[in-house]
């Protein structure tokens, strides 16, 4: 199919541009405050769909409105005709245990999402989904875009409820939206205000928390490189598509070492085989269970750092122009910016 496929006539009326209010849920959050950064850089408007924490937005020229994806009402306030939505909006879980409330969030979250674009006849909807949407590849396969997403059998929550986002908006699609799905891997990058799990992780290895680390790794993506990704799928993307936004793998170990190239300061290099960190996680797990003690250290974030090394981004490559930085500047950024933060002291 032609990458032009699938782009709406109004859209081509507009020799690509978007005339539109860009409206971004899930605004405060990593992927989404870079966004809102990249649009006002190009002298686009934006409207945030915010709840309570709105740091990552404080002094920025963005329209708030006071809302959330599982209050429709605020949705029908925020959202208007001729806009682009960019739906950030999205709750990760730890544990892969089905929890009502990212559950929720993750799908019908997504649904009044899909419902309000097409009654208040938006642009385009730009949705956010994860490599995790996806089944796992046994072996040494490469995940793309014709894989399978995951089912209810086997799946962990999370996984589940992210692929039952997706399909959501593919159904949305069917209907006549003009929507498309991006697909990030793990995001780390600047302007982490929160920060999201993955910049706890990279703060801890900063200050030699993790003195042994696990034996595995993600596909690490720039949250900028991200968000660059959201606006082309926005003027490029074909209508019902899917595209996954990559970076490089890279061992947590890797990481580690990359963190001290830059800081100068030692960090973890000793490794736990998965076997052994999994079934340690199993009784951290069960015990913390049972005495209602928050941990990170569970089997789903063990068996997550295993899945989809090989990532492939031909796709965006080709019909969006997506290319990511190298791994070392994003390192590098990233703990210039939780410094300036003052999330990080170096010195």
């Amino acid at each position: 199919m032609n990458a032009e496929a699938g782009i709406s006539e109004a859209r081509q009326n507009q020799k690509g541009g978007f005339m539109g209010t860009c409206v971004i849920t899930g605004a405060s959050g990593h992927l989404g405050a870079n966004l809102a950064r990249l649009l006002l850089e190009q002298g686009r408007r934006v409207r945030a769909l915010v709840r309570e924490d709105v740091r990552a937005l404080e002094g920025l020229d963005i329209e708030c409105k006071k809302g959330d994806v599982m209050d429709r009402g605020s949705l029908e306030a925020c959202f208007g005709r001729g806009d682009t939505v960019f739906n950030c909006a999205g709750r990760i879980s730890l544990t892969g245990q089905p929890d009502p409330f990212f559950m929720s969030t993750n799908m019908e979250g997504v649904r009044n999402v899909v419902d309000v674009c097409l009654a208040k006849g938006v642009s385009r909807l730009v949705h956010v989904s994860s490599i995790h949407a996806f089944a796992e590849i046994p072996g040494n396969g490469t995940l793309d875009e014709t894989m399978p997403l995951v089912t209810k059998n086997g799946a962990v929550g999370y996984d589940v409820s992210k692929a039952e986002g997706q399909r959501i908006v593919q159904d949305g699609a069917a209907k006549g939206l003009d929507a498309v799905i991006v697909n990030p891997a793990a995001i780390i990058g600047p302007f982490d205000y929160k920060p999201s799990s993955m910049g706890e992780l990279f703060i801890d290895l900063c200050n030699n928390r993790m003195p042994i680390l696990i034996d595995a790794g993600f596909n690490w993506v720039d949250a900028r490189d991200a968000a660059s990704g959201l606006i082309a799928a926005e003027s490029r993307g074909r209508t019902g598509e899917c595209y996954l936004l990559a970076g490089e793998w890279k061992k947590l170990r890797d990481l580690a070492s990359a963190i001290s190239d830059v800081t100068g300061r030692q960090t973890a290099r000793s490794t736990v085989p998965v076997p052994l960190a999994l079934m340690a996680s199993r009784v951290n797990w069960f015990f913390c269970r049972l005495t209602g003690t928050p941990t990170k250290f569970t089997p789903f974030s063990i068996e997550t750092i295993q899945m989809h090394r090989y990532v492939s981004h031909r796709k965006a490559a080709e019909e969006l122009g997506y290319k990511p930085r190298p791994f070392a500047q994003t390192v590098k950024d990233t703990i210039a910016w939780f410094e300036q933060a003052g999330r990080l002291k170096l010195s």
